[in-house]
């Protein structure tokens, strides 16, 4: 019973991550949506100029959640591959926490140490990409 519970509210975290993204509009410069939810400028941006590993998060979820898929890629891939890896989630813990499948254990399993350096190298990668394409 727990882990249906606590697939379900996989489910609804990631639910509602997307239905925020939606709500959201895709800031042009290709960052700084998260403004609209009231939160501050990027502080590394204010005091480098420079984008922060995670630039353009919100603005590729924003890009995603309406469709955009490849607009999505082009701000931030790796936010672009977030975005869509947490569509496939929501569907996976739904299901698990309809049919106490076993699909979360099975992707958590996944998750080697190997796995997760792959994930960090992605992200160093679309930080890179992100510098090289930040306005000068």
């Amino acid at each position: 019973m727990v882990h249906r519970l606590t697939a379900a509210l996989v489910a609804m975290s990631l639910l509602g991550l997307l239905l925020t993204a939606t709500w959201l509009r895709p800031a042009a410069a290709g960052h700084g949506t998260h403004t609209q939810l009231g939160m501050l400028q990027c502080g590394w941006v204010a005091a480098f100029g420079r984008p922060c590993p995670t630039c353009g998060m919100t603005t590729a979820f924003t890009h995603a959640a309406h469709g955009n898929i490849a607009r999505s890629f082009a701000v931030q891939p790796m936010g672009a591959v977030l975005a869509i890896a947490s569509a496939a989630g929501i569907w996976g813990a739904f299901h698990a926490a309809f049919f106490a499948s076993r699909v979360g254990s099975i992707a958590g399993g996944l998750l080697s140490p190997r796995v997760l350096w792959w994930i960090a190298g992605a992200t160093l990668a679309a930080w890179a990409y992100k510098l090289w394409t930040w306005p000068t």
